[in-house]
């Protein structure tokens, strides 16, 4: 196998020289002989999500990808509704994760991410039924309430003061995660305070992120290949792996010991998600929950909540401050909903108040269809099948649902596709417009939906409603904006701003 990936290596390298010069100007990627069409990908992978969103635009929707020779990397890619809804719903038993999948995604482990079959079904039994319980609803609310109002606006008003440049996406991630930890493992970790402390765990998880992304765009040989020369991302992957492993370890036994000694809840706190399936003796599948698969369990659920929760933000309050309109709008808003005599000073809002909030409803909507948190999912088919498109699938073969460039698709938004405008989630009567979900499937569709959508909406609310109305954010003149390359969509160099109060009391 070793032998196998140095050929594939120095035939990439070979290919990558040629068409060094003239990358750019290709569209559509050229297949090459025994190395495909990975060249081309490889020399723009900086720009992956743009480049995928044109070729699927000149293609109508679904593109088929065809790999190097013997790597088993031929792909369909596809932006087109009709598939996204064969493939997520309509048909979703002939396209599970697959075994692939939890390969490439080896962070994950056995989580509900990367589950299929009775072991899928268990996690999210347990998940929803915790996340649709009225006590967790009300403990999420006062941890998400009291984060903001005791970490986030202190954090913010020490930058004002101080008129210091801030990486608002770090503060982001670092609010996310103390939020995500409260509600998940019951304990808040503290990262976001004016001191900045080192977060161990967010150096970890973006380092096996950016592996993983990698080992998507490369063949197995050859990322396999690095993982056991030890060398590039593999070997940062291998070190995240261990640090997170530690880290879940220590969470998890903590736990247990406050469990075993009767003090696992505490007065006014509502049951977290560890305490729930820690509660559980086994699951459906017969094998009783242990560190490891505990461990795998929390980190699937706090990624989840650290990672897509700050970059939907992230990216919201770049596009916010891109286009002043929107926030004179949303501060309009948020200032229709308070007594005139409170209106001209700092507000810390509850997060109640804000569900009625039609145009910061659509402004957060218009943010995940542009820059979403996942920017593509990831199918094996089981049997041969043919899409609504038209487009044969082989049997094991991966189909790509891009979920970036669908929010992108002028056959789907209409030719004002790439503008950042809330009212087209505003109906004419002037309520939330809701689009179905194989339209936006920013949080997936059919079975496999993601069942913490609206527990989401409601903390994103609740955040960019006490920034905006309290806060100016001025985006450092010259602050480079790109995506970082990841399965999360983050910004490369974070979002350098300056903070200034808007009211003096």
């Amino acid at each position: 196998m070793v032998s196998i990936g140095v050929l594939q290596t120095l035939l990439l390298i070979f290919g990558s020289l040629i068409l060094f010069c003239f990358s750019k100007k290709i569209v559509i990627p050229k297949k090459w002989p025994l190395i495909g069409m990975l060249p081309i990908v490889l020399l723009q992978a900086y720009r992956i999500y743009d480049l995928c969103t044109k070729v699927l635009a000149r293609e109508k929707g679904t593109f088929q990808f065809q790999g190097p020779w013997f790597s088993n990397m031929n792909m369909l890619i596809t932006a087109d509704p009709a598939n996204i809804r064969y493939v997520l719903n309509s048909n979703v038993a002939n396209f599970p994760k697959g075994e692939e999948f939890k390969e490439i995604l080896e962070v994950f482990g056995d989580g509900i991410f990367s589950a299929d079959s009775d072991s899928w079904t268990s996690q999210r039994k347990v998940a929803q039924e915790l996340i649709t319980d009225r006590s967790f609803y009300q403990y999420f609310i006062k941890s998400t309430q009291e984060k903001i109002d005791t970490g986030l606006i202190p954090v913010l008003d020490h930058v004002a003061n101080q008129e210091l440049v801030l990486d608002l996406q770090d503060v982001l991630q670092r609010f996310s995660f103390d939020a995500t930890c409260i509600v998940v493992a019951g304990y808040d970790p503290k990262c976001l305070s004016i001191e900045f402390p080192e977060v161990e765990f967010s150096r970890a998880v973006d380092n096996a992120l950016e592996a993983t992304l990698y080992r998507h765009i490369l063949p197995k040989s050859i990322w396999k290949l690095q993982r056991w020369l030890g060398i590039g991302v593999e070997n940062k992957f291998s070190k995240a792996q261990e640090t997170l492993d530690r880290i879940l370890s220590d969470i998890i036994a903590a736990k247990d010991k406050d469990m075993k000694q009767g003090t696992g809840l505490k007065d006014g706190h509502g049951i977290d998600l560890l305490t729930s399936y820690m509660s559980t003796e086994s699951t459906s599948i017969g094998t009783k929950l242990d560190y490891k698969f505990l461990g795998d369990v929390i980190l699937n659920f706090l990624m989840a909540g650290r990672d897509t929760i700050a970059s939907t933000m992230t990216w919201f309050f770049w596009l916010v401050s891109e286009n002043p309109q929107v926030e004179t709008k949303i501060i309009e808003e948020l200032r229709s909903i308070l007594p005139s005599k409170e209106s001209d000073k700092m507000q810390l809002f509850k997060i109640e108040d804000l569900k009625k909030l039609v145009y910061l409803h659509g402004s957060i909507c218009e943010a995940l269809r542009l820059y979403p948190p996942v920017p593509f999912n990831h199918k094996s088919s089981v049997r041969e099948d043919t899409l609504p498109s038209g487009h044969f699938v082989c049997p094991k073969m991966k189909v790509i649902p891009c979920v970036y460039a669908m929010g992108r698709m002028s056959s789907i938004w209409g030719d004002d596709c790439l503008e950042f405008k809330p009212e087209r989630w505003i109906s004419q009567v002037g309520e939330i417009k809701h689009e179905p979900s194989y339209k936006f499937a920013v949080f997936g569709a059919g079975p496999r939906i993601c069942l913490g959508k609206e527990v989401a909406l409601v903390q994103m609310k609740a955040i960019a409603a006490s920034v905006v109305y309290n806060y100016h954010v001025q985006v450092v003149q010259g602050h480079n904006v790109v995506p970082s390359l990841s399965i999360i969509l983050r910004m490369k160099h974070g979002l350098k701003v300056r903070i200034s109060r808007r009211w003096m009391a």
